[in-house]
């Protein structure tokens, strides 16, 4: 019996000090009262800040293509980023007027020097969800990455997501399928964003 109650107490005192340890652990860098979108990890690549100009919130305009290939009507959006995972990867999510809303989970790869981005919508769940990649292009002033995807004809190429203008009052973004020397070029979509909160 005595030995149950030091067995019990043991195990008492042992989770009491599990409880503390986890009650001291830190994430600095997780989004909080003081930054509501987190902060870049400085142990993180230094790409992670690819994404600066971004984080935050902004009002945005979106449009896309009606059936007949001519532009829709623009409609609002806000378009939100913010540091996850303790600044070690980029989230992003989108509200739209329309109700079909859609999010990413962006994070880059030091070994491919790459920017991997998992893309999901309210519209479906689906079971592997879609992923671009890329990088900062050399020019240092847009953010492109690509998705192999073929044209309704059956042509090979990619659908290729660019955030160009980015400033620290916002930023445009296109998406375009281009055929596979991007010689050719036809655009579907665009947004572009003003920043009213970072």
């Amino acid at each position: 019996m005595q030995k149950l109650s030091i067995s019990i107490l043991f195990s008492v005192l042992l989770l009491i000090g599990l409880s503390l340890h986890a009650q001291k652990l830190s994430f600095p860098f997780e989004p909080s009262a003081e930054n509501p979108f987190g902060l870049p990890n400085p142990e993180a690549n230094p790409a992670i800040k690819d994404f600066a100009p971004m984080i935050g919130l902004c009002n945005c305009v979106s449009q896309g293509r009606n059936a007949d290939q001519t532009w829709a009507e623009s409609e609002a959006m806000t378009w939100r980023f913010k540091y996850i995972m303790n600044g070690m990867a980029v989230q992003d999510e989108t509200l739209k007027a329309n109700g079909v809303h859609s999010g990413s989970i962006r994070q880059f790869n030091s070994d491919s020097l790459k920017w991997y981005v998992h893309y999901y919508t309210s519209n479906a769940a689906v079971a592997t969800l879609p992923a671009w990649e890329g990088n900062l292009a050399v020019e240092k002033d847009k953010l492109v990455l690509y998705r192999e995807q073929k044209a309704p004809n059956g042509a090979e190429g990619f659908f290729r997501l660019t955030f160009y203008d980015m400033t620290a009052e916002g930023y445009k973004w296109i998406g375009e399928w281009v055929d596979k020397t991007e010689s050719i070029v036809f655009p579907t979509w665009k947004i572009e964003c003003t920043k009213i909160k970072d």
